[in-house]
């Protein structure tokens, strides 16, 4: 039996990571060739080859060098260079991940190439269609021949949407691979103890979406809401928040340890050693039940309502009073339910592109 031949799109620090997991039992199993596609969509200083070689992940073979500008800019440009890659590559499939421009770049370039697309965390909705990630999302899965699925409450979306039958695939969820795999190689951050702060004793929070940046009110109220916590607070901020911050004359609480962003190693250490989790992420919302810790989410809706259900996340929007009551009421979860699968969805990835038909003719299902 000849090999399959994929291409992975990816264009972020967090895909790679999840595409790590993936390229691993892709490497165990032998059938399967790959070839990594990096998009530029993020640049990121720490994505070096001493990234690569400590996380134990492939370099790209291809770089397209496609990052900034308007969304529609973005994803046009990498449209076109991933499909000048597709030809010269030919693969029986392209595989995307999760919701960023480079997964739906990469998806167009393929369904309009007749190559088959699978999706690994398909199924997500925040049902917020002015976010970019929702669109992207939906209009991923439905150019997708191969709907590799994380939750029930995803195969819950799809069916809704009708797209059901042997192409959509529950194989839970590849960070929850990614985060055991790593948990053993985390490291502690060079500065921590020069904060002066016990372990298990912190909030840990991160704050990146434009909803919650780019709009100072809710800005400050997040602020406010870590600030009279009654915890320290750990705050990894990337320079263009601070830049906000500082232009807006917002004084930041003593509590409040703003520090540079941090690699994703450190990132697992600080998820296991924190009290609790505040974010905006939706990884870092998984990251948080991963390790055991309560996650307090500072959206007003969220992709993960399966977190929410089971008590072990709640959303408080931007408001400082549900911010800070929230973190003091906060205790240990129960991470028991395996609403993310057993860590082995790595490996039903690989085996359902296997053994999913190909679209006869190339043409899409």
């Amino acid at each position: 039996m000849s090999k399959i031949n994929i291409v992975t799109i990816v264009g972020a620090r967090p895909q790679f990571i999840k595409a790590a997991a993936v390229s691993r039992a892709i490497r165990a199993h032998g059938g399967i060739t790959e070839v990594i596609v990096h998009t530029g969509q993020h640049y990121d200083a720490n994505m070096s080859d001493v990234f690569f070689e400590q996380m134990h992940i492939p370099c790209p073979d291809h770089h397209l060098e496609v990052g900034g500008g308007p969304h529609g800019q973005m994803t046009g440009r990498q449209l076109e260079k991933i499909e000048s890659v597709l030809l010269e590559e030919k693969p029986d499939w392209v595989l995307v991940y999760g919701d960023t421009n480079s997964t739906l770049a990469g998806a167009l370039a393929a369904a309009k190439l007749h190559i088959p697309v699978a999706h690994v965390e398909a199924g997500l909705r925040s049902f917020n269609r002015r976010m970019p990630e929702e669109i992207n999302r939906v209009l991923t899965d439905h150019a997708s021949d191969l709907l590799l699925v994380p939750t029930d409450t995803g195969l819950s979306n799809l069916a809704a949407e009708g797209i059901t039958g042997n192409k959509v695939r529950l194989v839970g969820d590849v960070m929850y691979d990614a985060a055991m795999f790593y948990k053993g190689m985390a490291s502690e951050p060079e500065w921590f103890g020069s904060l002066g702060i016990e372990r298990g004793a912190y909030v840990l929070c991160t704050i990146h979406r434009a909803e919650n940046t780019d709009d100072l009110a809710r800005l400050r109220g997040i602020l406010q809401g870590l600030a009279e916590a009654g915890l320290p607070v750990i705050l990894p901020l990337h320079p263009r928040t601070w830049g906000t911050i500082d232009r807006a004359g917002i004084v930041i609480a003593d509590s409040i340890r703003v520090v540079p962003p941090v690699g994703y190693l450190e990132m697992v250490w600080l998820e296991t050693h924190c009290r609790v989790i505040a974010t905006d992420s939706g990884g870092v919302q998984k990251e948080a039940y991963f390790h055991g810790k309560p996650c307090v989410t500072m959206r007003d809706e969220t992709e993960w309502v399966e977190l929410v259900d089971a008590g072990v996340n709640v959303l408080v929007g931007a408001n400082a009073k549900s911010i800070s009551q929230h973190i003091r009421a906060s205790d240990a979860v129960d991470c028991s339910l395996q609403l993310y699968g057993a860590a082995d969805a790595a490996g039903k990835i690989v085996n359902a592109i296997i053994d999913q038909p190909t679209p006869a003719n190339g043409a899409h299902a």
